[in-house]
């Protein structure tokens, strides 16, 4: 395997297979963001004496038509190269010469993987965000929709009051907003500069890393070189929490979606096509799809304690698991986009029963409307809850089936626009605008 840095001893193949392992297939989905990392990094080279106005003129060309290569798909991680630094770096040196070793000047690769990382982190983060805006934006729309249509709410199982699809479908909404207020926290964290921290004691060079903070659009810097190396390993465990989060809405979503598909139920339904049958009942109508979101998720809110494990106990420095949290991390990122965009599809499809309280089974759910309305009438609350537990005993219930809740957040008043307002502080919190216009100028 060739290795940059290796002077004259090969390390036993055995031993290379083992600790490599599937770091290559991860590092490929870094490729673009190694080339910012370098972009930035080589600007600032040239403006501390380290590289030649000429250097830098070869290297920022050749960086850029990597960059598209990497962006129209035509990059790859060549079989004995080691990681996707070295293929960048060998790259350039093969196409520009002598130009294209000096790159790594006032770097390690322990600060190249973490800008790289966090590049990767920021961007992956924004797409989850997005995801997240159009299931809520989703979700809203129904709750507005179907605001008037009451359904039985629950508690232990057993019927308890009524509810209305307007304040199941906002719950949900509701819930990613509060979901996204993690999402921020990490992003926050994410966007912060590593680079210039090198092995994780800084570098002898006179490193300018405000100026690469800026080019590569992040918030602020990592400042400590100590800590930006800590961060590894704490970056993810924080990322990881805020996806467990959102996978906990969605698997709490599911289960209800598989409850209230079933016949027992029925107060939802799907399209054939979005259900699947069975090999020997002809009358099944399978909600596959929310059986297997709820899988994904519930294992994705395993995701922090899994963080948590590769990192427990480590002391300050670099550590080669640290690698493995690619393994963790990476295709949760792809799990999760994939539920949020499968839920957003479902839901554009689904039909809600609209007579479901019909059923006599279901007159219970009225009573403390009952008593209430006693309440209202004069009658103490004690008095008015025995009355009417009495003419349930007696078989006499014969409720009044009309609603009539008024205060925020109730079936009348879902307060879906305060919401709606919140989410939308929330997205503008995270500033993607800002990263855009710098990756942008970074690659004009």
């Amino acid at each position: 395997m060739s290795k940059l840095w290796q002077k004259t001893t090969n390390v036993n193949e055995l031993v290379e297979n083992f600790t490599v392992g599937r770091d290559t297939e991860f590092d490929a989905q870094m490729a673009a963001f190694d080339v910012l990392g370098s972009l930035a990094h080589t600007q600032m080279l040239q403006s501390i004496g380290l590289m030649s106005a000429g250097d830098l003129e070869l290297v920022q060309r050749e960086l850029k038509n990597i960059y598209t290569d990497i962006e129209k798909g035509n990059f790859t991680i060549e079989p004995g190269v080691e990681d996707v630094h070295s293929q960048v770096e060998m790259l350039l040196t093969q196409r520009i010469g002598d130009a294209g070793k000096k790159i790594h000047s006032g770097r390690s690769r322990n600060d190249q993987v973490l800008v790289d990382l966090k590049l990767f982190f920021r961007h992956e983060l924004q797409q989850v965000v997005e995801e997240t805006e159009k299931l809520f934006n989703q979700l809203i729309e129904l709750s507005e929709k179907h605001k008037d249509t009451l359904l039985p709410g629950y508690t232990h199982l057993q019927v308890a009051m009524p509810s209305s699809f307007g304040l199941w479908f906002g719950a949900y909404a509701e819930s990613l907003a509060d979901d996204l207020e993690l999402v921020l926290a990490a992003y926050k964290i994410t966007n912060k500069n590593p680079l210039g921290s090198a092995a994780g004691y800084g570098s002898s060079f006179p490193l300018n890393r405000t100026m690469t903070t800026e080019l590569l659009g992040f918030e602020s810097l990592n400042y400590n070189v100590v800590y930006a190396q800590m961060g590894r390993g704490k970056t993810e465990r924080i990322i990881a929490q805020a996806l467990s989060s959102i996978a906990a809405t969605l698997a709490k979503m599911a289960m209800d979606q598989a409850l209230y598909l079933s016949q027992n139920f029925a107060f939802v339904s799907y399209p054939d096509t979005l259900t699947t049958g069975s090999s020997i009942m002809p009358h099944k109508k399978n909600p596959d799809v929310w059986e297997i979101m709820r899988g994904k998720c519930n294992r994705l809110q395993a995701l922090p304690n899994d963080v948590a494990m590769m990192t427990t106990n480590l002391p300050s420095g670099y550590h080669r698991e640290l690698q493995l949290l690619k393994e963790l991390l990476f295709p949760a990122f792809t799990e999760l986009k994939n539920c949020l965009h499968m839920a957003t599809f479902m839901l554009q499809n689904i039909t809600v029963n609209q007579d479901i309280l019909n059923d006599p089974k279901y007159a219970y759910l009225f009573s403390v409307e009952e008593v209430n309305r006693m309440v209202l009438s004069g009658t103490p609350f004690r008095d008015a809850y025995k009355q009417v537990g009495l003419a349930i005993e007696k078989g006499e219930f014969n409720p009044d089936k009309t609603v009539n809740h008024t205060h925020e957040g109730s079936i009348g008043n879902l307060g879906n626009e305060f919401i709606v307002d919140n989410m939308t502080r929330l997205i503008g919190s995270f500033k993607f605008d800002a990263v855009a216009w710098a990756v942008a100028k970074l690659v004009k």
